[in-house]
């Protein structure tokens, strides 16, 4: 498959997401990542930003909760670009209602080559990275061939 190129921008969107019992671990993360986090765009799902709203003191953009369909809503933005970065702390022991919709999304971040982590050793390594503060271009699939091939009828 062909690739094409997307560039980051030095400020980031970056998507925060925590499942209910890893809410906290996601919030003493923010909490020490003050600083840097507050100088990109910040997006969560319902009530992971409202805590981080509350804890950082600035806007986050918002969508709904993930059982809501808040996890699909960023996958839509994930797949035409608007998302450049995901901290996802999900909870490996319980089983979500939306566990389909989780899958999905991070289907999605691996399909766009979205940098990901999903505990707090990634995502200190993902923030730490020089790339944080400046402009990165990633390759992302071409799925113009896709897009464009002939659909036979009846199948």
């Amino acid at each position: 498959m062909s690739s094409q190129t997307r560039t980051l921008k030095s400020k980031k969107t970056i998507a925060l997401v925590a499942h209910d019992h890893k809410k906290d671990e996601l919030i003493n993360w923010v909490k020490k990542h003050r600083a840097i986090l507050t100088e990109h765009h910040l997006i969560a799902t319902g009530t992971t930003g409202k805590l981080i709203e509350d804890e950082l003191n600035v806007a986050v953009q918002r969508v709904l909760s993930g059982p809501l369909g808040g996890d699909q809503q960023l996958g839509a933005l994930i797949a035409v670009g608007k998302i450049d970065m995901v901290i996802f702390f999900w909870d490996p022991m319980e089983s979500q209602p939306h566990d389909s919709d989780v899958k999905a999304f991070l289907r999605l971040c691996v399909l766009w080559n979205i940098p990901t982590a999903s505990n707090s050793t990634s995502a200190d390594f993902l923030i730490s990275s020089h790339y944080m503060d400046e402009e990165y271009t990633v390759e992302i699939p071409d799925f113009d061939d896709y897009l464009t091939r002939n659909i036979k009828k009846g199948l």
